[in-house]
């Protein structure tokens, strides 16, 4: 296993815009979202420890913030011929097994990873209104036990952004699998 840390895009980025199949039968854009505040993509997968791991507070952070105007999108983009776990059957399995609340995409041409800059799963990217980058980094500050986390990165910069105030301008990387490219 390969552990990557996510590349730290400069913020004011604009979110690149996509097309993609979810695992419910429905194609997603950017423009899919444009009555939501605050957009969470988030590059994933279903094999990775990393996002194992976390998957349930990703699942746990959409429920709570759901009515705040806040939308996290799970992105897949892994090569499904070198990891079968992470084939759009398998999405589909996980997303109901799980119960994930938010769309499940997969993004198997690896474009809409590439015009991201996505290198690791999980790795989250939070754009503001207008679709700017405001937060890129992790989850919390323990990936591997939820018992021992001291500090929820993604959720201080969610309720920041909701209530007006400034995000830290320290950010720390997302650290995960390394994504699967093709050959």
């Amino acid at each position: 296993m390969v552990v990557l840390r996510s590349e730290m895009v400069p913020l004011g980025t604009p979110a690149p815009d996509f097309t993609l199949p979810g695992v419910d039968g429905k194609r997603y854009s950017l423009g899919s979202f444009e009555g939501k505040r605050i957009l969470v993509v988030i590059f994933m997968c279903n094999h990775c420890p990393y996002v194992k791991a976390t998957l349930d507070r990703m699942i746990r952070i959409q429920k709570r913030y759901q009515d705040k105007s806040v939308q996290l999108i799970g992105i897949n983009p892994n090569d499904e011929t070198t990891y079968p776990d992470d084939s759009f059957e398998n999405m589909k399995i996980v997303a109901k097994a799980k119960e994930i609340p938010f769309p499940y995409l997969r993004d198997e041409t690896q474009q809409v990873a590439r015009k991201y800059n996505a290198v690791c799963t999980p790795d989250i990217f939070v754009y503001d209104q207008e679709r700017k980058l405001v937060y890129r980094g992790r989850i919390d500050d323990n990936w591997q036990f939820e018992e021992k986390v001291t500090t929820h990165d993604l959720t201080d910069a969610l309720d920041s952004i909701i209530s007006g105030r400034s995000l830290p301008a320290e950010q720390h990387p997302s650290m995960g699998c390394s994504i699967k490219w093709k050959d």
